[in-house]
């Protein structure tokens, strides 16, 4: 004890030497965390920017797609430096904070096109505030206890495949048709955009598999670059997506903005125009049922995201007690609720822990110091937002797929031979991309698991929260009988 007084105040505060680190690893590992997962100041603009509210208007109010990338770009590098850092300071975890894929496609998709931007963030800081209040309250620690290990590493399994998913259809891979899907453009990889996602993927593929560290970052840029290089030789041009269309004229063409070098490449861009939030307006818009269940799934997705994502990660840095608790488990759920809520102030969608953290923890980051320097690297980043334009779809994709193998590898986790476990754990994974929803495969695996336990006669093994959650999720799922049923 007496040495561990002689440390620093700043060691002590962060476990540094406790935890058998030290100052450079620490920075290292904050690097590699942040070039690892970079690529989502890329990714969130080319989700939330490209899509239009109610009124047909991008993020921001206008109805120039390009300066909407650039506003989401730089306020997703803004929050994300800002609640990493938070995290580091307050958490003392090495986990970087950032705008959720997934949370940010069911915003963009579900509820962008029926209200404003406005009100949709609105529900987004909604969702957060109540998150809040759960943590500290103590519900949400109680609920991250009582949900099953197995259930907890299903719901990485099932987002990884929903994020892959995503990657593949906005890469044109996978493309709604006759059958239900088709492969490509008419049944074949046909086209110079196409040829740039298969070769980024492979890239990315070969670095992963080699464990380069920022394999995904080295990825995305060599496949920009790829891009950019056809797109001035070949004129490719963008592809016809209109469906009121009588068909394709391009269809080989690029599936979102053309790749090119923009005429500003550095430059801060003012986020400020995202800044506006109508947090009740969207219970008008769309009726307080449909609000309310709108900000229930953002709710249940955020909740238990973090849950799987922060088990993960104290696993691989061997950062558990003796009890299997999480070291600050409180602090660090408290900073990841006020991120949804700063995500949704600024425009950028709910930000949550990151499981691509576990690469600056496998560099040997074990402290809330390591998440100090990702934080500042990504406020770094605000002022490479323009560059952002150049990215198409086909080169972004990829890094997708990729974070979907890595957020699947936790399904070796699981025991698959106990059907009890096993069966709730399969729903969970397969239902989120089958419906393009989290919170469907999360409600369809703890409802499937509690009614085996009392099929079982094991209903005492079921924790009381449970009970709860199953419940609620019951009624969500029985919405629409129980509004016929009221006359709704």
């Amino acid at each position: 004890m007496a040495t561990t007084n002689l440390l620093p105040a700043w060691d002590r505060w962060f476990h540094m030497s406790e935890r058998g680190s030290n100052l450079g690893t620490e920075v290292r590992g904050g690097i590699v965390t942040f070039v690892t997962m970079a690529y989502i100041v890329v990714l969130n603009p080319l989700i939330i920017g490209t899509a239009k509210d109610i009124n047909g208007n991008f993020p921001g109010g206008g109805q120039d797609i390009g300066q909407a990338i650039s506003l989401v770009a730089a306020a997703t590098a803004l929050i994300a430096g800002l609640m990493t850092i938070f995290m580091g300071v307050y958490g003392r975890f090495p986990i970087a904070i950032a705008a959720g894929l997934g949370l940010n496609g069911f915003l963009a998709f579900s509820l962008a096109p029926q209200m404003t931007w406005a009100q949709a963030f609105g529900l987004v800081v909604v969702e957060g505030v109540i998150v809040l209040a759960l943590v500290l309250t103590g519900f949400r620690t109680a609920v991250f206890h009582a949900v099953p290990d197995p259930l907890k590493y299903s719901i990485g399994v099932g987002i990884g495949l929903f994020i892959a998913l995503i990657g593949l259809v906005d890469a044109g891979i996978v493309r709604g048709g006759v059958p239900l899907i088709t492969f490509g453009v008419y049944g074949e990889l046909a086209g110079w955009p196409i040829f740039t996602f298969v070769a980024g993927l492979l890239i990315m593929i070969v670095l992963v598999a080699l464990r380069v560290r920022a394999a995904i970052l080295i990825g995305l840029l060599a496949t920009t670059a790829l891009a950019v290089i056809l797109e001035s030789s070949m004129k490719i041009g963008a592809a016809n997506l209109d469906p009121s269309a009588a068909g394709l004229e391009n269809p080989t063409g690029w599936q979102l903005n053309i790749p090119a070098v923009p005429e500003q490449v550095f430059g801060f861009v003012n986020p400020s125009p995202l800044f506006s939030l109508d947090p009740f307006g969207a219970f008008n818009a769309i009726g307080a049922l449909a609000a309310g269940l709108a900000v229930f799934s953002l709710l249940l997705s955020d909740f238990f995201d973090t849950i799987g994502t922060v088990t993960g990660l104290a696993a691989e840095a061997d950062l558990m007690t003796k009890d299997g608790e999480v070291e600050h488990l409180d602090a660090i759920l408290t900073v990841d609720s006020i991120a949804a809520i700063a995500g949704g102030a600024a425009g950028t969608s709910s930000n949550t822990a990151y499981i691509e953290s576990a690469s600056g923890i496998g560099d040997g980051a074990r402290t809330g110091i390591a998440s100090l320097v990702t934080g500042v690297l990504f406020l770094l980043a605000m002022f490479i937002a323009p560059l952002t334009k150049m990215v198409p779809y086909e080169a972004a994709a990829p890094a997708l797929v990729i974070v979907g193998f890595l957020m699947m590898t936790q399904v070796a986790k699981i025991n698959f031979s106990d059907f009890s476990i096993a069966i709730p754990a399969f729903l969970t994974i397969i239902l989120m991309p089958f419906t393009y929803s989290i919170t469907n495969g999360i409600g369809a695996g703890l409802v499937s698991y509690v009614m085996i336990k009392v099929a079982q006669r094991k209903s005492k093994d079921v924790p009381g929260l449970l009970w709860i959650i199953a419940a609620a999720f019951i009624i969500y799922f029985t919405v629409h009988p129980l509004k016929v049923i009221f006359g709704l």
